[in-house]
């Protein structure tokens, strides 16, 4: 059953308030998938926070037309999945693994903004760690230094005290 006219114009609308905050976008087709499988998959997108949606090419080349994702255009063919994230490597991550386990569900291409990327791109960004676990890297290396400056200024005292507890033994074994 086709869409009218209203609901087109939604259709279009809500791809582009999507893409308006999307720092990647991903298309799979998805040829020969059965139900079950793709109800999984929307599962992990929704759970890793990305928009995921079956749509009519015509619909999203006009979603897409002013937005810095438009070099999709060409590559939209075909029944295609259009995975759309704020993360940069999330929407690549969840079809890039659903992909590896189900050889019906092939990545075709991918975009960030203003740069277009083939499927082995879009296959190394989904490597690439998370910004969350970029972020706890950083973090664990900006503090490496401190600690070691505080176990540092901690031995100090703690060299002086066993110093002294080892003289005392020392006085105590000559006393006795």
């Amino acid at each position: 059953m086709g869409l009218n006219l209203e609901q087109k114009q939604a259709v279009v609308a809500e791809i582009g308030a999507q893409l308006a905050t999307a720092q990647a976008v991903v298309l799979a087709e998805y040829r020969s998938l059965r139900v079950g499988e793709m109800t999984e998959l929307r599962k992990k997108a929704r759970s890793s926070g990305v928009y995921l949606r079956v749509l009519k090419n015509t619909l999203a080349r006009r979603a897409i037309a002013d937005t810095p994702f438009k070099g999709l255009a060409d590559k939209m063919v075909g029944p295609l999945a259009y995975g759309i994230s704020s993360d940069p490597v999330a929407a690549a991550k969840v079809l890039d693994e659903f992909a590896r386990g189900n050889d019906k569900f092939v990545i075709r291409a991918g975009a960030m903004p203003d740069v277009m990327m083939s499927p082995q791109e879009v296959a190394d960004l989904a490597r690439m760690p998370s910004r969350q676990e970029l972020l706890a890297t950083l973090m664990g290396t900006l503090q490496a230094p401190v600690a070691k400056f505080v176990r540092t200024l901690n031995e100090v005292p703690g060299k002086f005290a066993r110093t002294m507890a080892a003289v005392r033994d020392q006085k105590e074994k000559q006393a006795a």
